[in-house]
């Protein structure tokens, strides 16, 4: 049985360079499901969102909430027999960025514009969070190679993978695989994937702990 027989809308978290977006289209390449992807490389805001945080944050900001809340209606209006779909966002961690990257005037104002849109995501049946160490981030936003990406600071990726980490301490919406993401390299190590294919399989629970070691 296909692990989305048992979930049809899976979700792949986690901070930048934990490899949500690889994780979620290398499902898509292997289950006959929809591929629905953050897209971050088109906001405009993003590249100088790195290089001046403070000036950017709030443009950065909104051009992804609108973003995800046009993905999230196309989402809603799906068939109910539509193919499933594997994501690599959810909206309930827009708030999270914001928090993080704004002060307190402009957080004021993204979270007006979040409530007058009335956003209705649903719920994912599945959240697979990569739970990612920054030492591991570093190194793979750097092995990526991504020009604006390496502009990003070291103590922003640490404050980052805090707030992952505080939020999923506290979610209970949907279950929760937890996965220590700091040796299971889907594009390194061989049968990494299956491995994990293999653990979703076997979820039992509404929150459970993945903690593979390749060594």
């Amino acid at each position: 049985m296909s692990i989305f027989s048992k979930y049809p809308y899976i979700v792949i978290e986690g901070p930048i360079g934990s490899g949500k977006t690889t994780l979620a289209r290398m499902l898509s390449d292997q289950f006959p499901v929809d591929y629905l992807s953050e897209k971050a490389e088109a906001n405009p805001f993003l590249p100088r969102f790195y290089q001046d945080a403070q000036r950017y944050g709030l443009p950065t900001q909104l051009f992804f909430l609108f973003q995800r809340a046009n993905q999230l209606k196309d989402l809603a209006q799906r068939d109910m027999f539509a193919k499933p779909i594997v994501a690599d966002f959810f909206l309930e961690k827009d708030p999270l960025f914001a928090r993080l990257n704004l002060d307190d005037e402009e957080y004021a104002l993204y979270h007006q514009i979040y409530q007058h849109l009335q956003l209705k995501a649903s719920k994912p049946d599945l959240v697979i969070y990569l739970q990612t160490p920054v030492d591991a981030l570093v190194e793979r936003i750097e092995e990526r190679s991504v020009s604006y990406e390496q502009d990003i600071h070291r103590e922003y990726l640490e404050r980052l993978a805090n707030a992952y980490s505080e939020f999923f301490h506290n979610y209970n919406e949907s279950p929760v695989l937890i996965v220590n993401n700091e040796k299971l390299n889907i594009l390194k190590n061989p049968g990494a994937l299956d491995l994990l294919i293999t653990r979703i399989s076997q979820i039992k629970g509404q929150r459970e702990f993945f903690n593979p070691n390749f060594d």
